[in-house]
């Protein structure tokens, strides 16, 4: 039990030590810090206070929703019983009977809040008006209900925004957790596999790679997070993909590819991150979004094959089935791309004893070269 535990343990630091050092998460998100900022350009994010408040979580949303409301009708009840009080409107003040007041039922500082809150919101209960005796009444309700119109339109136009994000669309766009590596029409590829799961087509897709690794300069200069351009593609190409059912998108290993050197007991030992990107335009509400993922080396599968998943029934209809998504199979491999492509002098056997039957070890035989 305490074996268990401990395996346990160490499973759940190591994931975590993983998800910590990924520069990009399963679901997309940047894992980044920025630090030593300067103060000037951080006023930048109030220049550009529309994108920013787009931008913030929901919980200080709603929690600047309703403080800015709070605030400017409270701010406005003070001017109001400012106004009331300069005119003699109070309570405590004694108005003789005759008296006519700048806004009527105002004799407090709670009722003029009251006052406030109802101009403002054009609730209007009819229990409290404005009189056309005191000019300075009249100017603050014009410049009150304007303000509350700008207000409005400010967190309403956030609040659709916010709820009409392309980041919601990229939801229900979904990669498959490993990718695998294994032969595909006479070449060594690595596949990964994505599905829309709405029914509705994402227009325009296209789909892309980046390779980050740290590598060193002719000039020994270290490059940290250096970008590798990856071309993934299906059968019909690499452009404008007919996105109406999961596909299998695959990256051709040969000889430009950063992927050539590796073998299946090198892989898990390189230090890389394959980061996956998705851009399409959603058919129904015409906005462009991103969908990110990336696998780094344990999270690829050499010598293994996805299950298909799409059939079809009696009736002609097509039918995809999502259990087998992300299954995969173990399939006759060369162990790295040397040997596949049947080139001499490079060739990486295994030494860590793989217990993978699928793997298949090709032995070249060079000719002897002949002196005429």
């Amino acid at each position: 039990m305490t074996i268990s535990l401990r395996e346990q343990l160490k499973e759940y630091l190591a994931e975590r030590r993983v998800r910590k050092n990924r520069l990009v998460t399963k679901d997309g998100r940047c894992n980044i810090e920025y630090g030593n900022i300067m103060h000037r350009n951080r006023f930048a994010y109030i220049l550009d206070i529309w994108t920013t408040f787009v931008e913030t979580r929901w919980r200080f949303v709603i929690l600047y929703f309703v403080a800015s409301f709070t605030l400017s009708w409270f701010i406005f009840g003070l001017v109001w019983y400012w106004i009331a009080r300069d005119n003699g409107d109070l309570t405590w003040q004694n108005p003789p009977d005759n008296h006519v007041p700048c806004v009527i039922n105002v004799q407090g500082l709670t009722a003029a809040f009251l006052y406030s809150l109802e101009t403002q919101t054009t609730v209007g209960y009819g229990y409290r008006a404005i009189t056309p005796l005191c000019a300075g009444a009249v100017a603050l309700i014009v410049i009150q209900c304007l303000i509350g119109a700008i207000i409005n339109c400010f967190w309403c136009g956030v609040i659709m925004t916010k709820i009409a994000l392309p980041k919601k669309r990229a939801k229900t766009i979904t990669f498959s957790e490993s990718a695998v590596i294994c032969p595909k029409k006479g070449t060594l590829c690595l596949q990964i596999r994505v599905a829309n799961l709405r029914k509705t087509l994402m227009i325009g897709s296209q789909i892309y790679g980046k390779l980050l690794r740290t590598t060193v300069a002719p000039e020994g200069e270290t490059v940290i997070m250096d970008q590798i351009s990856i071309d993934f593609m299906v059968d019909a190409g690499k452009d404008n993909l007919f996105f109406v059912c999961p596909l299998t998108l695959y990256h051709v290993i040969d000889r430009t590819s950063p992927f050539f050197d590796m073998a299946v007991d090198t892989l898990h030992q390189q230090e890389f991150e394959l980061v996956v990107f998705l851009d399409g335009v959603a058919e129904s509400t015409s906005s462009s979004c991103q969908v990110r993922t990336s696998y780094i080396p344990q999270e690829i599968m050499w010598g293994y094959d996805f299950l298909p998943i799409i059939s079809r029934g009696k009736e002609g209809k097509y039918r995809v089935d999502f259990s087998n998504f992300a299954k995969v199979v173990a399939v006759p491999t060369a162990h790295c791309s040397y040997c596949y492509h049947n080139e001499p002098g490079h060739h990486h056997h295994s030494i860590t004893g793989i217990d993978n039957q699928g793997f298949e070890v090709i032995d070249i035989e060079v000719p002897s070269s002949t002196k005429m």
